[in-house]
């Protein structure tokens, strides 16, 4: 049978969901659009556009407030603000195509006017008395306003914008002022690219930051272009690009530039945001398309405290981070004769598996949605939606028999479904904490299991993934959260 919630114990577990989830949302209820302001340091490597023009894709389901031209490491004394409008003019011949697929897109007038820019000045230098910016400026206007939700800065170059932004605040507020409008901040950034980056962290502490400090190459965002011995690295080759994102495809597809030195690497900043059933933006230790990272304060030894990452010097971390964490994962292959689908034989722990883990899936849905640019509503895939014939998070006793179940699960154009159960152990209270998965087939609808022996409350992640036969393959996910209460 399906194991409901206990009456006895539903008013513990409301309250534990209360602090769980910070934000006050139930994880049961639809997530709301995510607030986000974009900084790009664009022209300084072609990525930065790629990771543009499939933002723009996903303009109904990411609340877009700002796109700020900014400076880097890698483009110290130039801002680029016409090569934003380059891609948005292409997104306006596309906009209404898209709009048969989902609703929601927004008109490129409405989006060119919230594309701004900071100072053609590197790091610290841009931070300061009379440094402001209509950048900086944007920032502020946006924590001054009545909305409530968290506000994420997608940090894709040098984050001295957000720093003006933050020296303006201390200057001009209240600390009470100034600790309210810091809390409403998310902030995403591909490492760091500038000397604001860790002023920041270390200035406001109150600063919700999620990055991998140190060398590019322990990063858990590089995991988006790395190719990986082992298992199938297709959907991220040029071949795979120019078939489905470049050529045919429109004119947005057009505007996609050649791999120069790493294809797409700011894309993570906002992947972890889209609303596939996957993602809990406000729990980056939950793990999602952007990787999953934890709470910890990275030790000198770590990230080389005294080198530098291509002219930045790596400072001492002092204080939590969000920030590099492992997990372990058998990629799941498909059979050519018996069970469709079965994990490898072969396991991966590293922390960019966190992101790769997950790449297969997010690059279809980039493929599918560059398809809806040019192709009507029959011609085109759309995502299947999953369903649950139980609440998403539920008490079993150890021991106790309970069952994960798909049914009501649907796809909007008939396709025919694939299901994948697997437990994530790594988002839960311990990865130590496990049910059988190996012995019994995963790739159904509905999975019996048996709650494991524990000594104290513990929480496993279930993460139902489904994917539809259509081309290109599209999956959406639901995550279960089952608690063995010992008895």
């Amino acid at each position: 049978m399906i194991h409901r919630l206990k009456p006895v114990r539903s008013a513990v577990l409301t309250l534990m969901s209360m602090l769980v989830f910070p934000s006050g949302i139930s994880f049961a209820e639809e997530p709301e659009l995510q607030r986000k302001v974009v900084l790009t340091d664009i022209e300084a490597d072609p990525d930065d556009t790629q990771s543009l023009v499939r933002l723009l894709l996903y303009a109904n389901q990411i609340d877009i407030e700002a796109i700020v031209a900014t400076t880097s490491v890698h483009q110290k004394d130039r801002v680029a603000p016409e090569s934003i409008h380059k891609v948005l003019d292409a997104y306006g011949k596309v906009q209404a195509n898209l709009l048969l697929h989902e609703p929601g897109f927004p008109t490129v007038e409405d989006l060119k006017a919230k594309v701004t820019e900071h100072l053609p000045l590197y790091g610290m230098e841009g931070v300061g008395e009379d440094k402001d910016s209509p950048g900086s400026d944007r920032i502020i206007e946006l924590l001054d306003s009545d909305d409530e939700r968290p506000l994420w800065i997608s940090v894709w170059g040098g984050p001295n914008t957000l720093a003006q932004s933050l020296f303006k605040l201390r200057k001009t507020r209240s600390a009470e002022e100034l600790e309210k409008l810091v809390s409403k901040l998310r902030v995403y950034t591909i490492s760091d690219q500038d000397d604001s980056a860790i002023w920041i962290r270390n200035e406001f502490p109150g600063v919700s930051y999620i990055v991998s400090p140190g060398s590019y190459r322990r990063s858990t965002w590089g995991a988006i272009n790395q190719r990986i011995d082992g298992i199938d690295n297709t959907t991220i080759s040029n071949k795979w690009i120019a078939d489905n994102i470049q050529q045919s495809h429109g004119p947005l597809g057009a505007q996609y530039p050649d791999v120069a030195w790493g294809v797409e690497g700011d894309t993570p900043a906002f992947l972890g945001l889209l609303p596939n059933g996957l993602n809990v933006p406000e729990r980056p230790d939950f793990g999602g398309w952007g990787g999953r990272y934890e709470l910890s304060q990275p030790t000198d030894e770590e990230i080389k405290v005294g080198q530098d990452v291509e002219g930045v010097p790596i400072k001492a971390e002092t204080r939590k981070i969000w920030t590099n964490t492992e997990d372990s994962y058998a990629p799941r292959i498909f059979k050519e004769y018996g069970r469709a689908e079965k994990p490898d034989e072969q396991t991966f722990t590293n922390n960019r598996v966190t992101l790769w883990r997950w790449r297969d899936d997010f690059q279809n849905d980039f493929a599918a949605r560059m398809d809806w640019t040019i192709k009507d509503v029959a011609g085109a895939n759309h995502p299947p939606v999953p369903a649950l014939a139980h609440p998403e998070k539920f008490t079993v006793e150890p021991g106790e028999k309970f069952r994960l179940d798909a049914g009501g699960t649907t796809d909007p154009d008939g396709d025919s479904l694939g299901f994948t159960w697997m437990q994530y152990p790594e988002a839960g209270s311990s990865p130590r904490v496990k049910v059988d998965f190996k012995n019994f087939p995963e790739n159904v609808y509905q999975v019996n299991r048996v709650a494991p022996k524990v000594s104290r409350t513990e929480t496993m992640h279930f993460i139902l993934k489904v994917t539809d036969k259509g081309s290109p393959p599209l999956t959406r996910y639901k995550r279960v959260i089952v608690t063995v209460e010992p008895n």
